[in-house]
C-alpha cells in the first residue's frame, strides 16, 4: 500500500483544513511507540536503527554495491521512497527517517540547514559511508544540495526531485503550504487541532500534493493520520519552518556552485513548485539533465515510480 502523511500553520481554527500537511510527508504504518521490526507494505524491509549525534536513527539498509541514500522531505518519513526499494538489487540503497522525523528520535534543537547537513555526514560516518550518490525530495534536496557544497567529496552524485529552490515565499503556488510559512499557534493548539482533524481533513490536504487522487487509498489516508499524530511531530517542524530565511541566506545563494553530476526529476502536475521552478533550478547548476515527469505532483517518485526508477538506474550507473 502507499502512504502519505501531513503538516500544519496558521493562528485562526477555520485554516486547519486547509493546512495540516506538508507535500512530502508520506509512509508511516507503525504504532507510536519503538520501531518495529519491519515495514510490511510492497515488500518487507527490515528496519534497523544507529546512534547519530546521541540521537537513534531508523534507516533500512539493502543491497550491495555502490551507496545510495534517500533522503524524504519536511515533515516525511523514509516510505516515501517504498517504490524505489527494488533499487538494492544493484545498489547499497539507504534510506532513513531524518533527524526530527518518523522513527527518528525528534530531539530539541534549531534543525537549521547547517544542523542538517551535519547531521547527514554524522549518519554517514556512522555506517561507514565514504562517499554516495544523494537523492533527495523536496526539502530533502536542500539537505542533498547543503551536503554537495559543504562536503563534496562525500557526495558521488546528485539526485533532485521536486526539489527545495531559492526563493521558496515567491515560488511557492500552494496556497495552503504558503500559510504554513506564516506564524504558528502555540504548540498545544496544534496538537489539539491535529488530533480532532480527522481522515476526511488528510484527505482534502493530499489531493493538493498528489496528482493521481485514485492513490489516495483508505489505508494512505489512515496511515498518513497515524504519523501526524506520533509524538513530538510538530516541535522540528516548526523549528525548521522557522529556518527558511536560512535557507535563503546559505545554500540557497550557492546552488550554482555544485559541481557534482546532477539530475533533476520534476512532477510536471507539481501543485507546489510549478515545472518552470525545475527549469530555473536547471539552469542554475551547470551540466545538470532535467526531466519532467507526466502524471506525477510534487512526490513524483512515489506516483510515478515505473518512470522515475529507470532514470535513477541510468544516471546512477557509472
Amino acid at each position: 500500500m502507499r502512504g502519505l502523511s501531513v503538516h500544519p500553520s496558521s493562528y485562526s481554527l477555520a485554516l486547519w483544513p486547509l493546512i495540516l500537511v506538508m507535500p512530502t510527508l508520506l509512509m508511516s504504518c507503525a504504532d507510536t511507540h519503538g520501531v518495529p521490526d519491519w515495514f510490511d507494505a510492497i515488500h518487507r524491509v527490515p528496519l534497523k536503527t544507529v546512534m547519530v549525534e546521541g540521537n537513534r536513527i531508523a534507516y533500512t539498509d539493502r543491497g550491495e554495491g555502490p551507496p545510495v541514500i534517500l533522503i524524504h522531505g519536511f515533515g516525511g518519513s523514509m516510505w516515501q521512497w517504498e517504490y524505489q526499494q527494488p533499487l538494492s538489487s544493484s545498489y547499497r540503497l539507504i534510506t532513513l527517517d531524518m533527524l526530527g522525523a518518523g522513527l527518528s528520535d525528534k530531539p530539541d534543537i534549531e534543525y537549521t540547514p547547517v544542523q542538517l547537513v551535519e547531521f547527514m555526514r554524522n549518519f554517514m560516518d556512522a555506517l561507514q559511508i565514504t562517499k554516495a550518490a544523494l537523492v533527495g525530495n523536496s526539502m530533502g534536496a536542500g539537505i542533498v544540495i547543503g551536503m554537495a557544497l559543504t562536503y563534496p567529496n562525500r557526495v558521488d552524485k546528485v539526485i533532485l526531485i521536486d526539489g527545495l529552490p531559492d526563493q521558496i515565499r515567491d515560488k511557492l503556488i500552494s496556497p495552503s503550504l504558503q500559510r504554513a510559512l506564516g506564524p504558528w499557534p502555540p504548540l498545544w493548539v496544534l496538537k489539539t487541532a491535529n488530533w480532532f482533524a480527522g481522515p476526511g481533513t488528510t484527505r482534502k490536504i493530499l489531493s493538493e500534493m498528489v496528482y493521481n487522487d485514485e492513490l489516495l487509498t483508505p489505508a494512505v489516508i489512515d496511515r498518513s493520520t497515524r504519523n501526524r499524530r506520533r509524538p513530538g511531530f510538530f516541535k522540528p517542524l516548526r523549528a525548521t519552518v522557522r529556518n527558511v530565511p536560512l535557507w535563503e541566506s546559505g545554500f540557497a545563494q550557492r546552488i550554482g556552485e555544485i559541481r557534482q553530476p546532477t539530475l533533476i526529476l520534476w512532477g510536471a502536475k507539481d501543485a507546489v513548485f510549478a515545472p518552470s521552478v525545475g527549469e530555473q533550478l536547471h539552469r542554475m547548476i551547470p551540466g545538470s539533465q532535467f526531466t519532467l515527469i507526466p502524471d506525477a505532483g510534487h512526490i513524483a517518485m512515489w506516483e510515478q515510480p515505473d518512470v522515475i526508477n529507470p532514470l535513477l538506474v541510468k544516471f546512477l550507473q557509472p
